[in-house]
């Protein structure tokens, strides 16, 4: 019988329980012997420990040092696995030091999963994948197009670094306690060639960004102290359109069209 723990509100623990779900989140991260699989906020092991049988060893992040020890005996104290007692936020994924591409797994809090995901951006040319539990909402919003409610500057920056990937829902009754929201499983594949060209990543983010700030804004109205509306023009872009109409190649294009015009 697997060893139990109590779930930590500050933690944002939603311990996964429902084993037909748990069986179709491996089946679609499809582990092999060898891999280098890492788990962000194992929990009791839940996935843990069947993906642990599979490859034969892991490395997990978990921050509750109190669940580690169950999480341990859960998986077989004789098994290869090593435990990083540290906030993903400030995990160094470099430092694992593997020659063999990452794959990366979790069923993330939903308080920090977006500061996560782009933390795990400085990484992308160590990581093959990513599949991760997150809120419905902000899996709707990674893989949103434009036009559409849920586009927002999550989707354009996402899209920018991730081919992204909703797989299937995950009900609030498949986890002990039960959240309050719908979860979802997603898949994030590094661009190895960005779709679109961009010389500095933090001022594109910041431009779309400030594009978001004001939804109802037009982009003449919104980006008034960013440009002129003769360079939106000159971008092939409408100044009475908004942020949420444009493609990330649009954005791009304004993004490019404003460094040229500062050279």
């Amino acid at each position: 019988m697997a060893i139990q723990h109590k779930a930590r509100k500050r933690f944002g623990q939603n311990f996964l329980s429902d084993p037909g779900i748990i069986q179709r989140i491996i089946q679609s991260i499809n582990p092999r012997p060898g891999e280098r699989i890492i788990e962000i906020g194992p929990g009791l092991g839940a996935l843990t420990c069947p993906i642990l049988d599979t490859v034969g060893e892991m490395d997990v992040i978990e921050l509750d040092r109190d669940i580690i020890p169950k999480l341990q005996l859960n998986c077989g104290l004789d098994k290869a696995l090593r435990v990083h007692n540290v906030d993903v936020l400030k995990f160094d994924f470099a430092k694992l030091s593997y020659t063999e591409p990452l794959r990366i797994i979790g069923n993330l809090p939903y308080n920090i999963s977006t500061p996560i995901i782009f933390h795990l951006v400085e990484y992308s040319p160590l990581i093959q994948d990513m599949f991760f539990m997150l809120q419905k909402e902000v899996v709707e919003r990674l893989a949103a197009a434009p036009d559409t409610s849920n586009y927002s500057r999550l989707s354009v920056m996402a899209q920018y670094h991730f081919n992204v990937t909703p797989l299937f829902l995950v009900p609030p009754e498949s986890f002990q306690p039960m959240p309050k929201v719908d979860s979802a499983i997603v898949r994030l594949v590094p661009h190895q060639q960005k779709p679109v060209q961009i010389n500095d990543e933090k001022a594109f983010a910041k431009l779309v960004s400030q594009a978001f700030s004001q939804r109802r804004k037009t982009l003449r109205n919104v980006l008034k102290d960013t440009c002129s509306v003769q360079q939106i023009e000159a971008a092939e872009i409408d100044p009475g359109s908004r942020a949420q109409s444009l493609s990330l190649q649009q954005f791009a294009r304004l993004y490019n069209e404003l460094t040229q015009s500062e050279t």
